[in-house]
């Protein structure tokens, strides 16, 4: 059976969780992480 859809906040604020599998590493370096933020905030400003 799928699942519900998500609903959208009301208040536009939603907690982001990344984690690894086994708790792997992300990110290889600062500039992994640099970019994911980048490419957040550019959604941050879609959404």
């Amino acid at each position: 059976m799928p699942r519900k859809a998500r609903t959208k906040s009301e208040s536009g604020i939603y907690h982001i969780i990344l984690r690894g599998i086994n708790h792997q590493d992300i990110f290889l370096d600062d500039e992994d992480k640099r970019r994911l933020m980048e490419i957040l905030e550019n959604y941050k400003e879609i959404c």
